[in-house]
């Protein structure tokens, strides 16, 4: 006889009654393994294992799969939103299920959904709908550097991106160590700006940015730059930097996401001294 729980488990934890049906459980048997205990009804017509992940499962409640930076946050992508509600995907001609607690955010962007998690290039385009531009650039570079995208799948989604958000996947690279190199390299190209990327200086080393050859940016996380050895190691680097003639401006995360005018400003200062230097 077949066993609801285990079926369900290989399904991926949560599974609609009508597709459990078509292995052959029927609703007395769903009913009576949801009486027991083994398995958990979600809601009418939906069921799920203890296993399954609890976010999964809300999300499931809700209506649909996680999506946006919630599904990318999964991966390890880096998102730019803070963590907050759970994003679900439910389909354009589905229907949200509050539940207790719920704080779900809907998404009813077009296609068929499933449960659990929504695959990368979902997510990913899901994100530039929800967030714009700047969200989605940076997910987008931090998923090519983890290498979650294949060439094919960055072709689909410039394709399905809108024309004028297309430029974003053409400008993308897959070599920025962080969301915020992403942000930083994204706003200087819109101000006209070209950055050397990941540039390897002799006695020096690699450094995030360099603009017009003596010009060094770096964006230093929140975690790649805390405490007193990495300090240490950041001013042995600057002076290396100013004996070879660099200039070096360093920026942090809250002044990236927090106080863009600032670091704007000050960039743009530095580049205007070059007639000086020259």
């Amino acid at each position: 006889m077949l066993d609801p729980q285990i079926l369900i488990t290989r399904l991926g934890g949560i599974a609609r009654g009508t597709s459990l049906q078509e292995f052959g459980i029927s609703r007395v048997a769903l009913s009576k393994a949801a009486r027991s205990g083994d398995i958990q009804r979600l809601r009418p017509g939906v069921f799920a294992t203890d296993a399954a992940n609890p976010a999964e499962l809300d999300a499931a409640r809700h209506g649909g799969p996680l999506t946006c930076s919630a599904a990318l946050r999964r991966r390890d992508v880096w998102v730019l939103a803070p963590e907050g509600p759970p994003h679900v995907w439910i389909g354009r001609r589905g229907r949200a299920h509050p539940h207790p607690g719920c704080t779900c955010v809907s998404h009813y962007f077009r296609g068929a959904t499933t449960f659990g998690v929504v695959d990368v290039v979902t997510a990913l385009l899901h994100l530039h709908h929800c967030e714009g531009d700047e969200s989605f650039f940076a997910s987008l570079e931090s998923a090519l550097k983890l290498r979650l995208i294949s060439d094919a799948s960055r072709r689909r989604i410039r394709d399905a991106l809108p024309a004028h958000a297309r430029w974003l996947v053409d400008l993308a690279r897959d070599d920025a160590d962080s969301g915020l190199e992403s942000l930083l390299r994204l706003r200087m190209h819109q101000l006209g700006i070209r950055l050397g990327c990941q540039v390897e200086i002799a006695g020096v080393g690699r450094v995030d940015f360099v603009v017009d050859g003596w010009l060094i940016i770096e964006a230093d996380g929140k975690q790649n730059h805390d405490g007193t050895m990495m300090r240490h190691k950041d001013l042995v680097r600057d002076a290396a930097a100013s004996a070879l003639g660099y200039e070096t401006l360093h920026f942090d995360y809250a002044q990236i996401i927090h106080d863009w005018p600032t670091v704007q400003a000050s960039i743009l200062a530095a580049l205007a001294r070059l007639p000086q230097r020259a």
